[in-house]
């Protein structure tokens, strides 16, 4: 096996080598942050509230500390496995081809529900600023003009796809570390007291939902294989993101509850619009719902320009029919893929709520999460590495085991629907898989 896993490596190496490593610790530092702060922390705080009142912040805290296992997880295994695909690469160097591809369907599934759920925020934020699109054949029509319009974008070629991603980072930002920056100041110390520990199911019930926050770090370690010394890279940009990013949600709960207090809870589709008004006026209102809206907007653009691929590049491969991989004639884009990723999403948005939807996402990319902390030691156990010392410290081998555990109690507050939904996708996934297999040995 560890023998099979090093030529795994070298033949897909060979592969890489085409690719220019050109992304040191800022740009994939700022990445991560990019890909994990989006729409949802300006719905978040609200839901949370609800669940935990003002001792809301602990579910962050509790929800940082098990993504230090996480990350350290891919940090361990993005320093033995420096190839493009990220938490995909490792699983499969660990476990190989098919457990490989069920992390793919799980980063699928995960994408589908994440952005099913922007979607929802983007309309609940349009129907703020035009209250006439706030009715349910409306909110379809604007979900329908944003799939429509960016299918129409990225159908039309990489390029012109690419071109609209450029909207986000500072512009999504900007309005949030206002928010900080001016809300300090208008605290009201009581608002954020609490009396009593709130209980297990409680936090776990929050956590769960906060995941949704806090994931992102396994899109931006997808260019893996054009990262700069990635036994190095990828640890220090992992940390200093996660603890940026910890930093500014934690802030963000603490203004939006120590202004609003008890009645946060009361402001499900725009917390933090509502709080901007305590301090800001109307003005501070209009900004953080743009805000929203640009976030949302820009998470939908960059991913109906990335997840499609996955389909594209299962039809590829034969673990989907061919068909999947069309190449459109005149503009060269995987049009049927793109329609096909944007169809179900769009089938997502008209069904679910946000909260839903977020749970369903991060119970799918728990599972991909498992997966690869399992998957991190078996590499360590294997010692397989890549170019550069790989990222080694006392009582490593513990810290899988410590993260798988974490994943199990979240988890644990899990519905059964998203398991049974999750597992019915997996179920298909698997018989698609191996019936192409097959198919491909008979012929």
């Amino acid at each position: 096996m560890p023998g099979e896993s090093a030529m795994k490596i070298q033949q897909a190496e060979r592969t890489d080598e085409k690719l220019v490593r050109g992304i040191g610790v800022p740009s994939l530092t700022a990445n991560i942050i990019s890909s994990t702060i989006g729409a949802g922390i300006f719905v978040i705080p609200a839901i949370v509230a609800k669940g935990l009142g003002s001792a809301a912040p602990l579910a962050f805290v509790c929800c940082a500390i098990a993504m230090v296992l996480f990350v350290t997880c891919f940090a361990i295994a993005g320093s033995r496995v420096s190839l493009t695909g990220g938490l995909y690469a490792y699983v499969e160097v660990a476990f190989g081809r098919y457990v490989g591809f069920l992390a793919g369907i799980l980063y699928f599934l995960t994408a589908l529900g994440a952005v099913a759920g922007v979607v929802n925020v983007l309309a609940n934020s349009v129907a703020l600023v035009v209250p006439s699109l706030g009715s349910p054949v409306m909110r379809i029509v604007v979900m329908l003009a944003v799939y429509g319009s960016l299918v129409f974008i990225n159908i039309r070629g990489v390029r012109k796809g690419a071109g609209a991603v450029t909207v986000i980072t500072f512009a999504k930002l900007v309005p949030l570390l206002l928010f900080i920056c001016a809300g300090l100041f208008f605290i009201h110390p009581a608002n954020l007291s609490w009396s009593a520990w709130p209980g297990s199911k409680a936090i776990g019930d929050s956590v769960i939902l906060l995941i949704f926050a806090f994931v992102g770090v396994e899109v931006a370690l997808i260019p893996s294989g054009e990262v700069k010394n990635p036994a190095r890279t990828v640890p220090r940009s992992a940390y200093l993101a996660l603890v940026i990013t910890t930093i500014i949600y934690i802030l963000i709960q603490i203004v939006a509850q120590g202004t609003l207090g008890g009645d946060l809870a009361n402001y499900p589709d725009a917390p933090l619009a509502e709080s901007a008004v305590k301090f800001l006026g109307n003005i501070g209102r209009t900004i953080l719902l743009a805000g929203a809206t640009m976030s949302a907007f820009g998470f939908v653009t960059s991913d109906i320009l990335s997840s499609p691929r996955m389909i594209f590049a299962f039809g590829r491969d034969g673990a989907l029919p061919e068909f999947f991989a069309h190449v459109h004639s005149r503009y060269r884009s995987p049009d049927v893929a793109i329609i096909t990723y944007a169809t179900l999403a769009f089938a997502l948005s008209v069904t679910g709520t946000f909260e839903q939807l977020a749970v369903l996402s991060n119970v799918a990319v728990l599972l991909m999460y498992l997966l690869c902390c399992a998957g991190c030691w078996v590499l360590v156990q294997r010692d397989v590495r890549s170019d550069g010392k790989p990222f080694n410290f006392p009582g490593m081998k513990i810290i899988p085991a410590l993260a798988i555990i974490a994943i199990i109690w979240i988890l644990a507050h899990a519905t059964l629907w998203e398991f049974e939904v999750t597992g019915a996708v997996l179920a298909v996934a698997s018989i698609l898989y191996l019936a192409r297999v097959q198919m491909r040995q008979k012929s």
